[in-house]
């Protein structure tokens, strides 16, 4: 079986194929130009003939067939990107190209599940899993995207196979270093135990990340698009970590203070999830910004007992990042296929609920009650946790 993944990256599309665990072929297309004509991505999935094909996911669902959808429009706005129509139209006409993005990715996720129906799958996200407890995910949402948990997928599979390790015995902490957010996840024992999503992890190249609330507050209104913005690469007016690099190198300020700052905030995402992976044997990065040599370096001097490496990829895998081949690989897996054991191992197939659930705040009530309607109305079989939640 050949299996399609497409992860849609901040930067780039990549687009994948796996056969039998190994990469058979892979495209990576600028998002901007997706964001304007989302024909190009779809041109590019139908010339790779794929049997099934891993659709972009967002924020993520319970494992869910394209058959299963009974909207696909209102189920990639609302559910996968957790936005509405007024969103993506006013973000549209305000020319922003994150919203052009989501745009653009529902009228893919339209195509696809009109098309491929059962053929086409969608995945979970970090807090999704049952592997992590609830009491891990209160007021959370982004624990990690499917993106994240996808690279984290791979993350695991590679480290095992450098180790020659059995999956339970693979306890690592993966950091996720796109080129818009960053995101660190706890690995203990093969299974994923907590996330700090790029949304909520600390501040990132485009996204300002976690956010005083006192400092969230002084915000008279936020509009959907504004998770895009704040993050370092707005603050020095320019878009290229190497730049950033170069200046710290040469100790020119402020650019090399922001630099340093990025990467002991990662630092610190990283420790804070070894509190929910104690036995962590190494921090394994994936991501375009992990290419970074000097990011890995001076993270090695803030983590100093545990080793920090780059991940393994796959077979094959020349120019995608870790996210796509993990999208491929996860749907491998789940239709029976080279990845089949690592996926039950993880239990992704049983993942339940809506990236809401575990919302207690009073003024997120509204929001919590119309995402877990939403979802119920759009897909035939959904599959809700059986586990008590929060009220």
């Amino acid at each position: 079986m050949r299996v399609l993944g497409v992860d849609p990256g901040t930067k780039t599309f990549d687009v994948v194929v796996l056969e039998e665990g190994a990469v058979k072929a892979e495209k990576s297309v600028e998002t901007a130009t997706i964001a304007r004509d989302p024909g190009i991505l779809i041109s590019v999935v139908e010339a790779l003939e794929a049997d099934y094909i891993v659709a972009p996911s967002g924020y993520g669902v319970p494992v869910t067939r394209g058959d299963e959808v009974l909207d696909p429009r209102k189920f990639a706005v609302e559910i996968l990107l957790l936005s509405t129509e007024e969103d993506i139209k006013r973000g549209v006409h305000m020319g922003e190209l994150g919203i052009w993005v989501y745009d653009a990715l529902a009228k893919v996720v339209e195509h696809l599940v009109k098309t491929y129906k059962s053929k086409v799958l969608f995945l979970p996200s970090v807090i999704l899993l049952p592997t992590v407890p609830i009491y891990r995910k209160l007021n959370k949402i982004d624990m990690g995207t499917v993106d994240k948990l996808a690279a984290a997928f791979i993350a695991i599979y590679g480290y095992s196979q450098r180790e020659s390790l059995d999956y339970s015995n693979v306890s690592i902490i993966v950091t996720e270093l796109g080129f818009g957010y960053n995101a660190t996840i706890a690995v203990n024992r093969g299974k994923i135990v907590d996330g700090i999503g790029g949304t909520y992890a600390s501040i990132g190249t485009l996204t300002a990340g976690s956010l005083d609330l006192e400092v969230v507050v002084r915000a008279e209104h936020w509009d959907r698009w504004d998770v895009f913005h704040g993050g370092i690469f707005y603050y020095t007016n320019t878009f290229d970590i190497n730049i950033l690099a170069e200046a710290y190198e040469k100790n020119e300020e402020p650019l090399a203070s922001v630099f340093k700052g990025f990467v002991e905030a990662t630092a610190k995402d990283i420790t804070r999830a070894l509190i929910a992976s104690p036995r962590a044997e190494a921090v394994v990065l994936t991501g375009r910004h992990s290419r970074v040599e000097l990011i890995r370096k001076l993270l090695q001097e803030f983590i100093r007992d545990i080793e920090v490496l780059h991940a393994q990829l796959l077979r094959g895998a020349m120019i995608s990042k870790e996210g796509a081949q993990g999208y491929a690989a996860i749907g491998e897996g789940i239709i029976g296929g080279f990845f089949k054991d690592l996926v039950e191992y993880m239990e992704i197939k049983k993942s339940c609920g809506t990236v809401a659930d575990y919302l207690i705040h009073e003024k997120l009530r509204k929001f919590k009650e119309r995402i877990q309607r939403t979802y119920k109305e759009l897909v035939t079989k959904p599959k809700l946790c059986t586990e008590p939640l929060i009220p």
